[in-house]
């Protein structure tokens, strides 16, 4: 995960790179997986002892040392299994040649200063004072020239310090471990986020924010999207952070400093190209995958089990027209929801989610609409509790 801190040093041996001296560089912690780390101790021809101990959140390597390939596109985020190759002792990096100050002049004049034929005194005229033109190098700058231009290099340097910061993401300032991107995208490690990450990074690059997909159908050529103010794995996290950790519209956008309506915008988008993807993928397993999972148990009490049906609701906000408010209330909650139906193999393992429905829809009425009977085969058996009432459907029967 790339640094920003100030005081973060490369501890690459001949690397004397920190972010105090090259704010434009990206500084990575070492990996928490131990074989990846050892990986990267030995790249950098390190061991591990009294003269170097890895602690977390002060030992770094810089960007100098990855190549380019070791970079998600359009991130500053390592790729996992990224290892550090490029070294002092490898040659990676060869300093430019500097120019002589007779190539130097010649370039900024335009003329080759070396064969300018001097100017010769006339014998004619003593008196005459011969005046040679010196190089610039020996000229002394004006007054005050010095600190404008120590303060130009610092506002340079600020500015770069800026640049370096906005593109880093944001997400990385607040997930800086498993507990924090649990709770705010509800992912159990850095390493399972990073893996859906990179699995939905190459088709969510073209992602059209949904409010120019309602326009593309009214114009003839639609103008391109905005570019992106922030990061697409920021709008992802950013996602998360309203669906799983439940955190506001206005909360978010002053998170990220953006305004309500970008944050909203990007939470469409999302939730809209997630369905599409997501839901694209099979879950429902076969007959022979039940067979195979099925615990012990159930092998013995109930053999012909297929699946194990329940109902669950989502909370949403209270609509003003009341008769949208009739439909959505659920008296089982005594609030506003939207309610899905959602099966669970016997191994536990979740094989069918249905569509959202409104919240007053009972669960006899959902289990037809959701078209979980159309997979169940004859012979299946259905697993519910008590007061899911729906007996007299026998279409699997």
């Amino acid at each position: 995960m790339a640094e920003s801190k100030n005081k973060c040093s490369c501890s690459v041996p001949q690397c004397s790179n920190s972010k105090q001296k090259q704010p434009y560089l990206s500084f990575h912690g070492y990996p928490l997986n131990e074989d990846q780390k050892k990986k990267w101790v030995i790249a950098i021809r390190r061991n591990e002892g009294s003269t170097f101990v890895i602690w977390r959140g002060s030992t770094y390597v810089c960007s100098q040392h990855f190549t380019a390939v070791d970079y998600i596109p359009g991130s500053s985020r390592l790729k996992v299994g990224a290892i550090p190759s490029r070294f002092p002792w490898n040659n990676f990096y060869v300093p430019p040649q500097r120019l002589s100050a007779f190539e130097r002049s010649a370039v900024r004049l335009g003329v080759d200063v070396r064969v300018q034929e001097q100017p010769v005194v006339s014998e004619d005229a003593p008196n005459e004072s011969s005046h040679v033109e010196e190089h610039d190098y020996a000229a002394r700058p004006p007054a005050g020239a010095l600190d404008e231009a120590l303060q130009y290099i610092e506002e340079l340097e600020a500015r770069l310090q800026k640049m370096s910061l906005e593109k880093q993401a944001i997400m990385s300032r607040f997930c800086v471990s498993d507990h924090t991107i649990k709770y705010y995208t509800k992912f159990p490690s850095q390493e399972v986020f990073q893996v859906f990450w990179e699995s939905v990074c190459p088709s969510a690059s073209n992602l059209v924010y949904w409010t120019k997909a309602q326009r593309m159908g009214q114009e003839a050529s639609p103008s391109p999207s905005p570019a992106r103010k922030i990061q697409l794995i920021d709008e992802l996290f950013m996602y998360s952070c309203r669906v799983a950790a439940g955190l506001r519209e206005q909360v978010i956008a002053d998170i990220f400093g953006v305004s309500v309506a970008t944050v909203s915008r990007a939470i469409i988008t999302w939730a809209n190209y997630l369905f599409f993807v997501l839901g694209s993928v099979p879950i429902w397993m076969s007959k022979q995958q039940i067979c195979f999972s099925m615990p012990k148990k159930y092998s013995l009490f109930c053999p012909n089990l297929r699946v194990i049906l329940d109902c669950t609701e989502i909370r949403c906000e209270s609509p003003t027209s009341l008769t949208l408010h009739s439909e959505i209330f659920s008296s089982y909650k005594s609030t506003t929801t939207f309610k899905g139906l959602v099966g669970v193999a016997p191994c536990g393992a979740m094989t069918f989610i249905s569509q959202l429905y409104t919240g007053s829809i009972s669960d006899k009425e959902i289990t037809k609409k959701s078209g979980i009977l159309d997979l169940l085969e004859p012979g299946d058996e259905v697993m519910a509790d008590k007061g899911f009432t729906i007996d007299d459907l026998q279409c699997w029967c």
